[in-house]
Formats: C-alpha cells, sequence, structure tokens
C-alpha cells in the first residue's frame, strides 16, 4: 500500500470520528437548570421541622371515619378527571418516541407489479408486459446541533409536567371528595338540630294553646308560638335539598350515577372532626411535594429545550439519503431482464435569508421560557401563601369551638329556666321564644364552625401536598422526581 494512500485512509478514519463526536457532543441552546428561590426557614405559625415527602400520607384517616376512607380510595382509581389526567400521560410517552425519531435513520420499503399492453388498431405490440419492481430509500438528517435531541427533551419534561399534572388532579379531587363529604354531614347534622328545635317549638305552641283555652295566654301568644313552629319547618326542605345535592356531587366524583350513594350517606355518621396532628412542613418541603410547582418546573425545563432546538435551526443541516431500486421486466415471447437503479449522497441545507424567522423564534423561546421561570415563582409564591392561611385558619377556628359549645350549654339552660317560669305564670312567652331562637343559632353557630375546622385540615393537608400516592407508587414517584 503506497504512503500516499496510507494518508488518505488515516485521514477518513479521523474525520469519521470527528464526525461522530460532533454528532454526539454539540448541542444548541442553554441547559436546564432546577431554578433558585430565597425561602424562609419556616412557615409564620409553624416549627422548623421537615415533613418530608407525605405525598402517601393518607391524612384523611385521621377523621376516623371509614365510609370516608372507602370513598377515597374508591375514588382515586374511578375518578373521571383522574382518568383522564392519566391517560394524558400515555400521550406524553408517545411524544417522547415521536420526538426521537427525528434524529435517526429512516428507511422505508416499496413493491409494485405491473401488467401492460396495447389494443386497437394502431397498437404496436402483440404481447403484454410484467414489471415487477421494488425501492428501498434511506434517509438520515446529522443532528450535529442538537435539534432533535433538545426536541426530545422538551417532550420528556413535558411527560414529567403529565405526570404532576395527573397528581395535582388527584390532589384537587381529594379536597373537593373530602369537603363534599364534610358538607354532606355537615346539612345532615343542620336537619337533625331543626328537628329537634321543631319538636320543642311544637310542645312550647301545644302549651300556648291549652294555656289559652284556660285564660292564662292570649292569642298573641299563640299567633307568635305557631310562627316560629312554621319557620323552622320552611327552613328543613332547603338543608335536605343542600345535602341531597352534596351527595349526588360525590356520586359524579367517583365515576358513579348522581343518585346511587344517596341510601348509604343518608345513615347518619356525625359531623367529621378531624383528631391527627397538625404538619406543616417547612416551606422548602413545597417544591417537592406540591405537584403544581413540580408541573411548573418541567414546563421551564420543556421551555428551555425548545430554545436549542429553535437556535438549531439557525445552523447549517445536512442529510444523508439513498436508494435502490431493483426491476425485473418480462414481455410476452421474451426472456426477462433486471435492471437496478441506485443513488446515494449529502444533501446540505444553509440558512441564509429568511427575513428574521428563525432568529425570532428564538426570541420566542426564551421569552417562553422566562414566562415559564414566573409561572415557577409564582406557583411557589401561592403554595407558601395557602400553607399559611390554612395553619391561621386552623388555629384560629380551632379557639372558637371551646366557647361556641358553652354558648349551645348556656342557651338550653336558659331555655329551660324560662320555659319552667312560663309554666309557674313568672315569665312571658316571648321569654321562652328568644330562648329557642338563641338555642337554634347557638347550634348553628357550632355546626358550622365543627365544618368550617374540618375543611380547615383539608386545605392545610391540601396546600402541603399530601396523600395523592398510594404508598405503592411511591417508586414511581421517585423515579419521575430524579429523571426531573
Amino acid at each position: 500500500m503506497s504512503p500516499s494512500l496510507c494518508t488518505r485512509i488515516s485521514s477518513l478514519r479521523y474525520a469519521t470520528s470527528a464526525l461522530t463526536l460532533l454528532v454526539a457532543g454539540c448541542v444548541s441552546g442553554p441547559d436546564h437548570a432546577p431554578p433558585q428561590m430565597p425561602l424562609p426557614a419556616k412557615f409564620q405559625e409553624s416549627g422548623t421541622k421537615s415533613n418530608g415527602d407525605v405525598v402517601t400520607a393518607q391524612w384523611w384517616t385521621a377523621y376516623r371515619d371509614k365510609r370516608l376512607d372507602g370513598l377515597v380510595a374508591h375514588g382515586l382509581s374511578e375518578n373521571l378527571d383522574v382518568l383522564q389526567a392519566l391517560e394524558s400521560i400515555n400521550s406524553a410517552s408517545a411524544n417522547v418516541t415521536v420526538a426521537g425519531a427525528g434524529g435517526l435513520p429512516s428507511l422505508s420499503v416499496d413493491a409494485s407489479h405491473t401488467v401492460s399492453g396495447e389494443r386497437g388498431r394502431l397498437r404496436t405490440t402483440v404481447g403484454t408486459e410484467n414489471t415487477t419492481g421494488g425501492q428501498a430509500s434511506l434517509s438520515w438528517l446529522l443532528d450535529f446541533f442538537g435539534q432533535y435531541r433538545r426536541s426530545k427533551e422538551s417532550a420528556i419534561a413535558s411527560l414529567g409536567a403529565a405526570y404532576a399534572t395527573a397528581d395535582n388532579t388527584k390532589l384537587t379531587f381529594l379536597k373537593d371528595l373530602i369537603e363534599s363529604y364534610i358538607d354532606a354531614r355537615y346539612y345532615q347534622e343542620r336537619i337533625a338540630l331543626s328537628q329537634a328545635s321543631l319538636k320543642s317549638r311544637q310542645q312550647t305552641y301545644e302549651l300556648t294553646q291549652l294555656q289559652l283555652k284556660a285564660g292564662a295566654a292570649s292569642r298573641l301568644d299563640v299567633v307568635q308560638a305557631e310562627g316560629l313552629v312554621q319557620s323552622t319547618k320552611s327552613d328543613i326542605p332547603g338543608l335536605e335539598q343542600s345535602f341531597t345535592e352534596s351527595a349526588h356531587h360525590i356520586a359524579t366524583l367517583l365515576g358513579m350515577p348522581a343518585a346511587s350513594l344517596m341510601g348509604e350517606l343518608q345513615k347518619s355518621a356525625g359531623q367529621p372532626v378531624f383528631r391527627g396532628d397538625i404538619r406543616a412542613g417547612i416551606p422548602a418541603d413545597l417544591i417537592r411535594n406540591r405537584p403544581d410547582i413540580r408541573k411548573a418546573e418541567r414546563d421551564l425545563a420543556a421551555a428551555v429545550a425548545d430554545i436549542g432546538a429553535a437556535e438549531a435551526q439557525l445552523y447549517p443541516s445536512i442529510s444523508l439519503s439513498g436508494s435502490i431500486s431493483p426491476s425485473w421486466v418480462k414481455s410476452s415471447g421474451a426472456s426477462g431482464g433486471t435492471l437496478t437503479t441506485w443513488s446515494f449522497g449529502p444533501t446540505l441545507n444553509l440558512p441564509i435569508f429568511d427575513g428574521g424567522k428563525l432568529r425570532a423564534n428564538v426570541d420566542i423561546e426564551k421569552s417562553d421560557a422566562k414566562t415559564q421561570y414566573l409561572a415557577w415563582k409564582e406557583a411557589v409564591l401561592n403554595g407558601v401563601e395557602e400553607v399559611e392561611n390554612a395553619l391561621s385558619a386552623v388555629r384560629r377556628d380551632r379557639q372558637t369551638l371551646a366557647p361556641l359549645r358553652r354558648q349551645v350549654e348556656t342557651a338550653q339552660e336558659s331555655l329551660a329556666l324560662s320555659t319552667t317560669s312560663y309554666k309557674d305564670g313568672a315569665s312571658s312567652l316571648l321569654d321562652v321564644l328568644d330562648a329557642q331562637r338563641s338555642v337554634s343559632d347557638a347550634q348553628a353557630s357550632l355546626a358550622a364552625t365543627v365544618q368550617q375546622v374540618a375543611k380547615d385540615y383539608v386545605d392545610l393537608y391540601v396546600a402541603i401536598g399530601a396523600g395523592y400516592l398510594p404508598p405503592q407508587q411511591q417508586v414511581v414517584f421517585e423515579r419521575t422526581a430524579k429523571s426531573g
């Protein structure tokens, strides 16, 4: 082998190696780095202890309501919004394959068979001609500047965003379901209180009628007592309607016909009372646990990758393409023959004049990335605000429970005393009616506060991003978190 030929072969070997490194290592645009944001060491009304991962914490079990536990377990697997969000993950996963396919060689194969001939007085051939052919085409766009690699990075980040969206949908479902259940039990409590109040007022009305006959009461007393009875009766249908609507909404959340749970929910179980600890953690926990913040971060990663894909289009691109087309032709009365054609060569695409379109696309992607970063910051700050508000609500609303319970007790004692005094003729019916109103109002206020405190805990645990993953999915969550 001559020295010049050896030199050429060696140069070709080095050029091939350089081309391989160039294809593998040159990527346009910035690399995504997880965004940072200064956060306080603790919430204003909480400690400095981190919660760690709370995504599998089944905090609703602290209500100690087996029926509620069953509804949550059923709904996480049957809620239609959750199922739609999970299905979007399949679409995002397929987009990863589509995005990565552009940087790989493509091969297509065609085959054909044609029979041709002539008819009529002007024909020049008598027989028929059979032509069998095929074609194999190969093309490969050399991704020197990482357009398809950045596109695949963007698709992978969007897949992470789809997972986070599904998690956020589960969290939204938990909030809606548990608060609807709390509402349903509240309306049941109000109905029971109204029925008990109606019974008491009916007895007062009947007593007033007896005293009217005995001359110890006036017609005005009877009319006032009857008016209070009718007022209480008119309250009950509205409360029953509100309970029915809450029950129907719960059934819809579970992906069931609206009235399918009515019989089960009509079995009163009392108002839910949270009997667990307050676990708020620290603000830094939210970045890991809240799915809306993780989605915002993945959207940012996708936007940063899109910058690289847009910048890659500013540079030249080279495509390798080739084809081979074998064919076999046979005419009537003649022996057949073969013919094979082939072609191979590179194609260079060099953008020169485009009116600024490609550069403008880069600017658009950069602006979108900045927008996504601001959206991430906003999601973090909103999360901190929601936790702070929930902590404040839990502490303040709980402080009103003891005074309200005492208010109910004093109102009931006042009613008993005024009723006895009225029977003895020492006080007027107006005192009794006022005492009955006080009892009803105090009981309604207590029931509403119990309802609100129960919801405050829902707001708190949803705000810290707790409970949207069953324990068996924790491994999947950790793998997704590590991938971005």
